[in-house]
Order: C-alpha cells, then structure tokens, then sequence
C-alpha cells in the first residue's frame, strides 16, 4: 500500500471502472478523495463506500472546473493528487465513418477535459499549505502507441494526452513548481463496460477470447492493479518520476509474439 496519509487526491471519472477503483484505492491508502462523474446513483454508494466526497461535473465544462476548485479550497485546503481519468470511446468509427459531432464531443472530454483537469491540478496544488507540490497522473492507453482504424478520435485524443503530459512535466520542472505529471497506457482492462460487450456479443467465449488475446499473459488487466499503479504515481515513493508513459498492458505493445 502506498502511503498517502494527509494528502488529498481529486479523481475524475470516479463513478465506474479504473476511475472508481483508484477512489477506493486511493481512500484505502489514507488519502482524502474528491470525485466526479455523472452519475449520481453509482457515486452514492462509492461515497458511502469510501467516505469520497463527490461532485457532479462535466470535465469539458470549464464553469463545472470552477465549482470543483472552489469546493476543494474551502473544504479541503489543498490538493496533492489529481488523477485524470474521465474519457470516453462514444459514437467513435473510421476516419470515414466518424461524425463530426462524435469527433468533437470525444476529444472535449478526452483532450480539453484533460487540459482543463490539469490546470485547474496546478492552480491548486501551487496554493499548497508548505508551498507549491503534487501529483497529476493521466489515463492515457495503449492506442496512443497502437492506434486502432475504427477508433480513430480514440486513438487520436489518447495519444494528443501524453504529448500534453510531457509538456505539462517540462513546464512544472523549470518553473520549480514541484508538481509531477506521468501518463499511464492502460492496455484492455476488465472493467464492467467491456464486461457488459462481451456479455451481448453473439458468442461471449470467442468475445472473451479475443479480449484476453491481446495480450501475451491471456488475460485482462483487473482494474485493483491499474489502480495501484496510480498509488504509485501519486505517493512520494515516485518523487523523481515525471514526464512518462507508463504501460500496464500485459505486454501487449511490447513487440511482435513470433511464429
């Protein structure tokens, strides 16, 4: 477990998947945890769970970005952890396919939700009690390295995340600010939404199958080790580590597996 008593970490996306495990991993490792997302209902009983306070916000929403530093000042008086999590895949298809409406909705909350995640992370992390200091970590994925043809904005916003995060941690460093900003390229995690394909495909084995295959280990990534890559991350144990992009894939993106 990371030691992460005293600090107190903002996830966004909290509510589902990889986002609600690094709330419960985060809380259990002693932080404070503020969440958003959009669902209410999912975010009660994570609260009643965890004792996280949650926010309903829209990550692409820069006057929802207001509210949510406005109630970490007054509540919590600082801000040590941010975890850039909120993403989505909705209406994506082929660079031909793709609508322009789905392009532009996808990279709002991918890319200037991002954006906006991290320089509200920055505002309040330079306002620290002892001076400026923190940890951003973003959810990237492995397609920001291996892009997939009918996931075009996907696969595009993921990759735009990690160029971000390399300037994010070159500007933090030569402004002394001692804030850290990684990136982590998840590779397919079993999450309850990829659960819910699998379940309505056709034949859920070969479904299945296919999932585990991309990786050479044969299997999904659980979201409790994703998580535990984002303690890291956030814990003063990574004080030196800033500016990557770090694959929990399985080796899925390592290399070619032969003949």
């Amino acid at each position: 477990m990371a030691n992460l008593n005293g600090k107190v970490a903002l996830v966004t996306g909290g509510t589902a998947g990889i986002g609600r495990a690094a709330v419960q991993r985060l809380a259990a490792d002693g932080a404070r945890v503020i969440f958003t997302g959009s669902n209410a209902q999912k975010a009660a009983s994570l609260a009643d769970e965890t004792g996280a306070t949650f926010v309903q916000a829209a990550v692409q929403d820069a006057a929802d970005w207001a509210r949510v530093e406005q109630l970490v000042r007054r509540d919590f008086g600082r801000l040590d952890i941010a975890f850039a999590n909120a993403g989505t895949e909705k209406g994506d298809g082929s660079i031909e396919s793709v609508s322009l409406e789905a392009w532009e909705n996808i990279l709002a909350i991918n890319q200037t939700g991002v954006m906006l995640t991290i320089k509200s992370a920055i505002a309040l992390m330079k306002e620290n009690p002892g001076g400026s200091g923190g940890s951003i970590i973003v959810n990237s994925s492995m397609n920001a390295n291996r892009a997939l043809s009918n996931y075009v904005t996907y696969s595009v916003s993921k990759a735009a995340v990690v160029a971000l995060v390399k300037s994010v941690a070159i500007h933090c460093g030569l402004q002394k600010l001692n804030i850290r900003c990684n990136a982590i390229l998840p590779g397919v995690v079993e999450t309850e939404l990829i659960t819910n394909i699998i379940d309505g495909c056709p034949d859920p084995s070969a479904a299945r199958a296919a999932y585990e295959g991309m990786s050479p280990t044969g299997r999904m990534a659980r979201v409790e080790e994703v998580a535990g890559l984002v303690a890291y991350l956030a814990s003063d144990e990574a004080a030196f580590v800033t500016g990557g992009e770090y694959a929990i894939d399985g080796a899925s993106t390592a290399g070619m597996t032969g003949v």
